[in-house]
């Protein structure tokens, strides 16, 4: 991989990413490569974290500023990948006879919507598919008239729509609803001044039709939904409070993973597109050694930051050049670091950058087969019993070898609670396997994978690490994943 292409990556990683048009050159770039069987496919759907997305519903009466609450969430979100899905791309196309009539047509009645396009195009969504949004016309009323929006998966989906909360198998697909409230009048004003512009509409039309059927449509099924929201937004898009409240649960349900909700012990440090971009480019079979061991160097440090993070400290006050006093906290003294040979111990460099002078210990487990691990080395600091323990292993896969790892640190007297376990990515397999066994330890890591395929291999993996990691890969011999 060239650096121009490097950078290029990393670069676009600061800006604000809408789902489904910065991301056409992926097709290219994956369709060589092998995808999983139909059997794996289908264990990988199963797994409730391989979405990894947040579904939030948005509703409102006609023109209440939905649409500027949604841009102002997705650019405050500018850091993830957000898409916007509108229900009015989901209007029935009109037949012949409804067009002779189109005046008497009510687009506010739910049956005006395609509603079992909708829940398809989210079920999709929902199982990381790309989907084809059609893009309905208001002049013809037909969707088919333009091409369909094409649409990635993402992290955010904004389901916007007057009626989305009318069907409750729309409804469960949110886990956050939101009802935007603003005044009845201004609400009609904003809907002149935009039929008027946008859809061309005389003002006596959008008049008659708001009195026919947008004001009775509000009140027989757009009103009594709002008991459904969890949260109702008074004043629109200009409710700042509501909106910065909003995008700060978000932030927080995104950089909660599945597995952290059911053991409180597995921290998995929040994704950005620098540390996307650092994965995307630490995976890809094709990116060199010198470019491999820096951005995995980077991504390493950043476990071992957020590992530290988690050590007891103490409160200590110092006196500052100005004459100041300042109430800080004093670093844990007792500490040391274990890497599992060989890929731990691409991991020591980091620790001794954070840790000045750091005590680090080596464990050699062999394995035989897929499942059967024998410890046939190891050199620990004497006075190891006496210290919190940094465990460095780049992968956890099966969690056979962290548990070989971690049982000797315990039969050694270091307690179970004194151990942070880290390592660059988990599969959810291993992640079951070790906190089950150890849940007083902690798990520090910067991705959970898909899962192991049929060969106990990480997926999607990043190879052999410690080969690529030291330059000792074969070229010829395919690069997969080692079970841990």
């Amino acid at each position: 991989m060239g650096t121009k292409s490097v950078v290029d990556l990393l670069e676009s990683s600061s800006e604000v990413h809408f789902s489904g048009f910065h991301m056409d050159g992926l097709d290219q770039r994956t369709s060589g490569i092998e995808q999983p069987t139909t059997s794996e496919a289908e264990h990988m759907s199963k797994q409730p974290f391989v979405i990894g997305l947040i579904f939030h519903g948005v509703a409102g009466g006609a023109a209440s500023g939905k649409t500027t609450v949604c841009n102002m969430i997705i650019q405050q979100l500018h850091d993830q990948r957000v898409v916007l899905v509108n229900q009015d791309s989901f209007y029935h196309n009109l037949t012949e006879e409804e067009l002779a009539r189109v005046q008497d047509y009510n687009f506010d009645h739910p049956d005006a919507f395609d509603t079992e396009q909708l829940l398809c195009v989210m079920d999709k969504l929902r199982h990381g598919q790309a989907v084809d949004i059609p893009n309905y016309d208001f002049k013809s009323y037909k969707s088919d008239i333009y091409p369909a929006r094409r649409v990635n998966p993402s992290d955010v989906i904004i389901l916007e729509g007057i009626l989305v909360f009318h069907d409750p198998r729309v409804r469960e697909l949110m886990n956050m609803k939101i009802f935007v409230d603003t005044d009845a009048d201004v609400r009609l004003a904003r809907r002149i001044r935009r039929d008027t512009v946008e859809k061309c509409r005389d003002i006596g039309a959008v008049l008659d039709q708001y009195s026919k059927f947008v004001k009775p449509a509000f009140d027989d099924f757009i009103l009594p939904t709002k008991k459904y929201a969890d949260i109702i937004i008074p004043r629109g898009g200009d409710n700042h409070v509501a909106i910065d409240l909003i995008v700060q649960h978000i932030r927080t349900k995104l950089g909660q993973h599945d597995l952290c909700k059911i053991y409180p012990n597995l921290y998995v440090i929040q994704s950005t597109f620098q540390i996307r971009g650092m994965h995307t480019l630490i995976r890809d079979s094709q990116t060199t050694k010198h470019d491999f061991v820096f951005y995995a160097d980077r991504l390493i440090r950043l476990v071992v930051e957020h590992g530290l993070g988690h050590l007891p400290f103490t409160e200590k006050q110092i006196i500052t050049p100005t004459g100041s006093v300042y109430t800080g906290v004093d670093f844990c003294k007792r500490l040391c670091g274990v890497s599992v040979i060989r890929s731990g111990e691409s991991m020591e460099n980091a620790l001794r950058a954070c840790c000045k002078g750091i005590k680090i210990g080596k464990i050699l487990i062999h394995r035989e087969g897929d499942n059967g691990q024998q410890l046939i080395y190891e050199k620990l600091p004497n006075d190891i019993s006496d210290r919190h323990v940094l465990l460095l292993d780049p992968i956890l896969g099966t969690g056979n070898s962290a548990v070989q790892a971690i049982s000797l640190l315990i039969k050694k007297g270091v307690p179970e609670s004194n151990i942070i376990f880290l390592n660059l990515i988990s599969a959810p397999q291993g992640v079951h396997v070790v906190c089950k066994r150890f849940p007083r330890i902690k798990i520090v890591t910067s991705e959970i994978e898909i899962g192991l395929n049929k060969d106990f291999r990480v997926i999607p993996g990043m190879g052999e690490f410690g080969d690529r990691y030291f330059g000792t890969d074969d070229d010829d011999q395919q690069v997969v994943a080692p079970s841990q």
